[in-house]
Order: C-alpha cells, then structure tokens, then sequence
C-alpha cells in the first residue's frame, strides 16, 4: 500500500508532488511509481535485513538510506522486530515497512492536515513517535519485573510448596521472556541512535538547525532509554537467579525432611527386625510386659534422633 503525504486535496497532483511517501509492503508497481517520480531506489527486502553498520547507513545519490528493526506491537502482542527502511533527501522522505504502526499512523495523521510538510520534519516527527512508543514498552516491562518482584519476594508461607514452584517457574518464564523483549528493544534504540547521529553528520548542508537540534535530543533521550533497559536486563538476572535460588532453597527442605524420616526410621526398624527373628532363647519373649517393652524401645529408638537434631539446631 502506497500513502502520500501530506495529502492533495485538491486531486490530481502528481506523486512527485508529496514530500512523505509511506510504503507499506508495496507491489512491484508501488516501488516503480515511486523510483520513476523522484528517481530513488526503493531498497530491495534483503537489505532491510542487512545488519551491518555500512548496510544499514548509507549515502546513495545524495539520498540518505537507513534501515532498522522496528517493533510495532502493542498491548499483549508479540514484541517482533519487524524490518523498516528509511530514504531522507531534501525533497522526499520514504518509508518502507511490512506492519502495520501506530506510530506510524499518528504521525501521518498530523502530517496529512498539513499544507506544507518538509521531509526532514516528517522523519524527525517519525523518530520522536518511534522513540516515545519503545519507552512505552520499556515502561509496561518495568512494571511486569515490578510485579514479579512483589510475587518473588513476598512473606506468604502459606502457599503449598508444588503450588509455589510452579507459579516460580511460570515467573522465570515471565522474566526470561522480558529480558528477550529488552534486547530487541535495546538493539532498536541502537539503530535509532544511529541513524539520528548519521543523518545529522550527513545532511549538514541541507538539514535545519532546529531539526539537528530536535534529532540531538532524540538521542538524549535514547541513551536515557539505553540505561533504562540495562537496568531492566540486571532486574531480570536478579529475579531469576532469585527465583532459582528459592526453588533450590524448596527442593532442599523437601530434602531434609525425606533424610531425617529415613535417619529416623533407621533404629525403630532395627528394633523391629531383631525381635522379629523368632529365636527360642529370647528372654523378651518370656517377659510379661515384653510387647510392651519393645514398643516402648522402638519409640525411644526414633526420639534420640530426632532430639540429636534438634541439638545441633537441624530441624
């Protein structure tokens, strides 16, 4: 789908007319209408999956062609990097994409009530939505690693232990599936950082001060957002290595007790076992209170161990 912005009106007018041009997965006739009206090359999909720095950031025909991982989702939507590509001279912008954004859809939507839409401002507008939408993201993971903290080092002991494992291990699923999400996050605040800084350094002649300054301060705040999401990856090391750590802490108690039982059970057993050998010259057998005096030992026989635990503050 081909958009153009900012919007004619009036009807009629060329494409070469518009300043922004939004593809959205084109056709092969999108990119030719496109490369016939400003004679650019629209970037082939493999090389929107290029990562090397010289792939990504280039100048072509005194056109500045940038790619990077976007991630459009929203909500409880996957946090897919999606390919994007960017071309920025002094009489167009074009974007390239295979999603749908909504960042993308405001900043159209403002640009589109525009008489007069410079390029430049179109993808400086662009940068600002992208950066603000992964802060958004940024925020809603910091609050899921908030719960996951309330949940992991909470005071409940009433929780059954099987319970209490399983809900340990969903979180170290939760946990493990945000710091994923951090990465790609932080590898798209690296592209953005870059293409800002590259486009500022490559369109010194052509570029406005107040649109150098607005893109300085993009990456002002994508060093800010790159520290936050460092953060958020040590947050997701904590709670799993504590999450690992109380389980270890559950299955080591279940341990003890499983020990202690057979420690204790070892001399009932044995009791148990020399009486129950049946020998005529047993003088137990003869004693009137003998079932009871065996009783009697085989209870006696289990305390001492258990009272030797509780001496050494085992148990």
């Amino acid at each position: 789908m081909l958009s153009a912005y900012p919007e004619d009106r009036a009807g009629g007018g060329s494409l070469a007319s518009h300043t922004w041009i939004d593809l959205v997965d084109p056709t092969d006739a999108e990119r030719a209408a496109f490369e016939a009206a400003f004679g650019l090359r629209v970037p082939s999909n493999e090389a929107l999956g290029e990562i090397e720095a010289t792939s990504r950031l280039r100048v072509e025909n005194g056109a500045l062609y940038m790619t990077a991982p976007m991630i459009f989702a929203a909500g409880d939507e996957p946090w897919l990097p999606s390919p994007t590509g960017f071309v920025l001279s002094k009489q167009v912008l074009m974007t390239l994409r295979f999603a749908k954004s909504a960042s993308f859809d405001t900043v159209a939507k403002e640009c589109g009530a525009e008489e007069k839409l410079e390029p430049a401002a179109a993808y400086v507008n662009l940068l600002e939505a992208l950066v603000d939408h992964l802060a958004d993201l940024l925020e809603a993971a910091g609050r899921d690693l908030d719960d996951a903290s309330h949940v992991i080092f909470r005071q409940d002991n009433a929780k059954k232990l099987s319970k209490e494992t399983a809900m340990l291990r969903q979180l170290m699923l939760r946990t493990g599936r945000t710091s994923e999400r951090m990465a790609r996050i932080h590898y798209t605040l690296v592209c953005l950082d870059r293409m800002a800084k590259f486009t500022v350094d490559r369109a010194r002649d052509w570029l406005s001060q107040d649109f150098a300054a607005r893109l300085q301060s993009v990456n002002s705040d994508i060093a800010s957002l790159v520290q936050f999401s460092e953060g958020l990856v040590s947050r997701v090391q904590l709670l799993q290595d504590a999450a690992t750590g109380i389980i270890n802490i559950d299955q080591n108690d279940v341990m003890k007790v499983l020990t202690i039982a057979s420690v204790v059970g070892i001399p009932p057993v044995l009791v148990a076992g020399i009486y129950g050998m049946n020998f005529k010259n047993m003088p137990e057998y003869d004693w009137a209170w003998g079932y009871q005096w065996g009783l009697g030992l085989i209870v006696v026989t289990a305390l001492i161990p258990l009272l030797w635990f509780k001496w050494k503050d085992w148990i």
